[in-house]
């Protein structure tokens, strides 16, 4: 019989929290790690972060370069407003000036004597200055100063067991020039952490990282985007909403017009997802923000993530219906966050709003609309994926979801960039049509999972005063193909064919 021991390991935090919550705390201490990335994708920057935190919980840190000057070095850290003055540091890439002259001429290979060599100076310096934490910048000159992958993996090993008894925390940089896929080292460590940078064909690039391996703990696997911005690296950890629900009172939430809300049948439902669908022009954003203001007058706090409408746009819309949103932004009870998807990653759009969910109590998420969302994923499939698992952290946080979608199309027969509808708990459509010469607009209730609406159809208006929202269209037929048909008309036309 086989029986599991249970391992527990002091965790060294890296100071970047999103890494930090990937490997679910920090990554096991006193361990050799291998963090791999082509070059441009922050790994100097995550190493000097990885140092700098050290530093300020009392950790002695040493960075060994080969490639990076301190000069260089300096440079990285002034652009994100540190100071790494009092940071240990060894230069390697002046070796050849540190060799002594009796060695320059003998029977040994010459990459051998400054392997030899730079291990010696290497030692020395760990010993002398008895660093809790150590990057070594990086192991591409190491592969190529050892000349045969035979004495490389040897120097890496060696290196390994040095480092074992030293209590150090090591990071390897690999900057996969010299053997993209050479698997000797991640043989070798006890972790590997992976940093990618992508290239869209529009917009800003993309970067992402994903834990490799990670030897006898537990991590958050897959991709997840990370920035870097003044201050350091920022990880976004891919949304798993498993585990992550409360407790929250179960009861319909108003939006402030009783007409809207019978159509509702009473209203939506807290913990719930709301799609609003309909061609442009038609209100489904001042629907939205609604909402927001109805929360706002019950001293709730909402948050509305704008992809395409400008904040001089919306604050004039909104005051042009008769209601003036400044006073609840300047409060904190509306939050107005303008998404540029072409600049913005999917995985940070998702922090923002659980940030606002968790650090700020919202209870209203407006997302206008998911049209920008769509433009900001690189695949249909993948944003159906991540919307699934954000709409069920927000279910399960209390929080009322609002998406809205535009169609294409005006009146008639409507085409949707992608079907949502499933994954929304009420479907509210609006619609243009045509009555006396008139071009108006209807408002319908097509879904709602686990709760009576009306199956009618009601006009509504948007006026100085607000949305009015009228009786249900009873005297019409064919609303929502935009061309609707008076009953008595079509009475008599049944009647003369009749005749």
């Amino acid at each position: 019989m086989i029986t599991k021991a249970k391992t527990s390991y002091e965790r060294c935090k890296t100071g970047i929290t999103g890494l930090d919550a990937i490997t679910k705390g920090g990554i096991p201490s006193n361990r050799l790690y291998l963090l791999q990335g082509e070059p441009g994708t922050g790994k100097t920057t995550m190493a000097l972060q990885f140092l700098l935190h050290g530093l300020e919980q009392g950790e002695r840190g040493l960075y060994i370069t080969f490639s990076e000057t301190e000069d260089e070095l300096n440079s990285v850290a002034r652009s994100h407003g540190w100071d790494i003055s009092k940071m240990p540091m060894l230069e390697l890439s002046a070796i050849e000036e540190q060799l002594k002259p009796e060695f320059q001429n003998t029977v040994f290979h010459p990459s051998e004597v400054e392997m030899n060599e730079t291990t010696r100076i290497l030692f020395e310096t760990v010993e002398r200055e008895k660093p809790t934490r150590i990057v070594f910048d990086s192991v591409s000159e190491m592969r190529m100063l050892a000349g045969t992958p035979l004495r490389y993996r040897r120097q890496m090993l060696a290196l390994k067991q040095f480092f074992s008894g030293k209590n150090s925390t090591v990071l390897l940089l690999d900057d996969l020039t010299a053997s993209p896929t050479d698997l000797q080292v991640q043989s070798i460590v006890h972790g590997v952490i992976n940093l990618q940078k992508l290239h869209p064909e529009f917009g800003d690039e993309r970067r992402r990282i994903n834990v490799v391996k990670m030897r006898g703990v537990e991590f958050a696997g897959g991709h997840h985007d990370y920035v870097i911005r003044p201050g350091g690296l920022q990880v976004f950890p891919r949304m798993v909403s498993a585990g992550r629900a409360i407790d929250f009172k179960d009861e319909p939430v108003s939006s402030g017009i009783s007409s809207l809300d019978a159509l509702l049948g009473g209203g939506i439902d807290s913990g719930t997802s709301n799609l609003f669908l309909g061609p442009a022009g038609t209100g489904k954003s001042t629907f939205a923000v609604q909402y927001a203001i109805a929360a706002a007058k019950r001293g709730e706090k909402s948050a509305i993530f704008a992809f395409e409408e400008s904040l001089h746009t919306l604050l004039a819309r909104t005051k042009a219906l008769g209601t003036d949103i400044r006073p609840y932004m300047e409060s904190g009870l509306i939050e107005i966050q303008k998404v540029d998807p072409a600049e913005m990653s999917p995985g940070e759009f998702s922090a923002r709003i659980c940030a606002a969910v968790l650090d700020r109590n919202v209870k209203t998420i407006v997302i206008d609309s998911l049209n920008g969302y769509l433009h900001a994923m690189p695949q249909e499939q993948f944003l159906v994926l991540q919307l699934h698992e954000l709409l069920s952290f927000l279910s399960g946080q209390g929080v009322v979801t609002i998406m809205v979608l535009a169609q294409q199309g005006m009146m008639g027969i409507m085409n949707t960039p992608v079907d949502l509808t499933y994954l929304a708990d009420t479907v509210l459509i609006t619609r243009f049509f045509e009555s006396r010469g008139e071009v108006k607009k209807a408002v319908s209730v097509i879904k709602k999972r686990g709760g009576y609406h009306e199956t009618t159809i009601r006009e509504f208006e948007l006026t100085t005063g607000g949305i009015k929202v009228g009786p249900p269209l009873k005297q019409f037929q064919g609303v929502l193909s935009g061309i609707p048909q008076l009953f008595d008309e079509i009475e008599k036309e049944a009647r003369s064919h009749g005749g």
